[in-house]
């Protein structure tokens, strides 16, 4: 084999279209672009443009990466909790839920219950209910000799049909009943 031999695979190298070199190239005058317009010019990206009609990415409802029955549980710390306790506005002889937070205003609202966190130091003795509970969290009411109960968490509200046929199936069901 000497140099002048040398070929690369075939299929490797492809010929550049030549474009607008006559009518005879099969790519003359306007190139393989159509006719004039703004697509015909150079730099021009209308992706997802439909003519004026609301576009199909804005038609569709979001949804993605954000699970439609999440459940939102309030995050406390076990140092918020001793703090309420030292102000008198927790009983560390009762039990300690989520009820009983919003109403001594540790945290705003219930959403589907509470997830005990670590941060801070425990000193009362206290009997939590919670949905969730770190590990530390729960070492942390042991060490200070009370305890955790972990119970399962709320089901979510089942989303409601829709549609024709579920209005059909609704209406059936209320003549039913009278």
């Amino acid at each position: 084999m000497k140099l002048n031999e040398l070929r690369a695979l075939p299929g490797a190298t492809h010929r550049r279209k030549e474009l607008g070199r006559g009518i005879g190239s099969g790519l003359g005058k306007t190139s393989g672009r159509g006719v004039k317009g703004q697509k015909a010019r150079s730099g021009v990206a209308i992706k997802g443009f439909e003519g004026g009609q609301m576009p199909l990415y804005r038609r569709l409802p979001k949804r993605g990466f954000n699970p439609i029955a999440r459940r939102k549980f309030v995050p406390v710390n076990v140092g918020r909790l001793q703090a309420a306790v030292d102000a008198g506005r927790i009983d560390p002889s009762k039990d300690v839920t989520i009820d009983v937070l919003v109403e001594a205003g540790v945290v705003r609202r219930a959403y589907d219950g509470l997830r005990l966190l670590a941060d801070g130091e425990l000193k009362a003795k206290l009997t939590i209910v919670a949905e969730h509970a770190s590990k530390a969290a729960l070492a942390a009411v042991e060490k200070a000799g009370g305890s955790v109960s972990v119970k399962a968490p709320k089901e979510p509200a089942a989303a409601k049909p829709r549609g024709k046929k579920a209005k059909a199936e609704a209406k059936a069901k209320s003549e039913k009943s009278e």
